[in-house]
């Protein structure tokens, strides 16, 4: 009966860090396809500019990928070393999160002051030659959430001169429309916009975030079972 379980425990080890694996590869993929055709994602923080769209899949990827990589050797090979690197990876990621998600509670008014504010000064970076995909990013998240700069058209004024603000500002869109001043812009900035789809969105991001968390925590319990039978046995079981 353990033996079967302990079968059990490492082939469903090994399928789910199989496929774990393949999603890595999948958005490391991804992620260098975007950073060599980024014209559409970019970064809007002038103070973090490598913290790119391109760059964040392909660090999640590699992250996805190694930790997958890690769980399906060292189940398959029965590796003690592997499986408590494994368990120790998933450790390190699930420590960082909740650091992260303190800090962030913790200083919540701070960090939203400081994201405006660096926000309204990439705004700067618009209309510079070698940051069109911070422009495009700008357009496209304007269009799609009919909203305008970070907490209003106004901000534009200081980045663009003769106090102009990008066409996709427009309630009805036409070349040049940001130029007239006659022109109705959307009211509402983009950071608002987005807050609001976060605050309509929190149960699913809650479910999501809590489906993860008891993945990891499977993931380290069956890592670590596996693990403690491979080490009171001394030699592997047959399958």
């Amino acid at each position: 009966m353990a033996r079967g379980c302990m079968c059990c425990v490492k082939y469903m080890m090994f399928l789910f860090n199989l496929i774990f694996w393949l999603s890595g590869c999948g958005l490391l993929g991804v992620g260098i396809w975007l950073s060599m055709s980024q014209g559409s994602f970019a970064t809007f923080s002038p103070s973090f500019p490598s913290l790119s769209a391109a760059n964040l899949v392909i660090i999640l990827g590699s992250i996805v990928m190694v930790t997958g990589f890690l769980g399906w050797m060292g189940a398959i090979k029965e590796n003690k070393f592997l499986l408590l690197s494994f368990f120790i990876v998933l450790l390190i990621i699930l420590l960082a999160e909740l650091i992260l998600l303190i800090l962030f509670f913790v200083y919540t008014d701070k960090v939203s002051e400081y994201a405006k504010q660096d926000l309204k000064e990439g705004l700067q970076l618009y209309n510079s030659d070698n940051n069109v995909g911070l422009r495009n990013a700008w357009n496209i998240i304007q269009s799609e959430l009919q909203c305008c700069g970070v907490t209003g058209y106004t901000d534009w004024y200081d980045a663009l001169p003769d106090k102009t603000v990008p066409d996709r500002c427009c309630q009805e869109y036409y070349k040049d429309c940001g130029r007239n001043a006659s022109t109705v812009f959307w009211s509402q900035g983009c950071y608002g916009k987005v807050v609001d789809w976060l605050d309509d969105n929190k149960h699913l991001l809650g479910t999501i975030a809590m489906c993860v968390l008891v993945i990891q925590l499977l993931g380290m319990a069956f890592s670590m079972t596996l693990y403690q039978q491979i080490h009171r046995t001394g030699k592997k079981y047959s399958a």
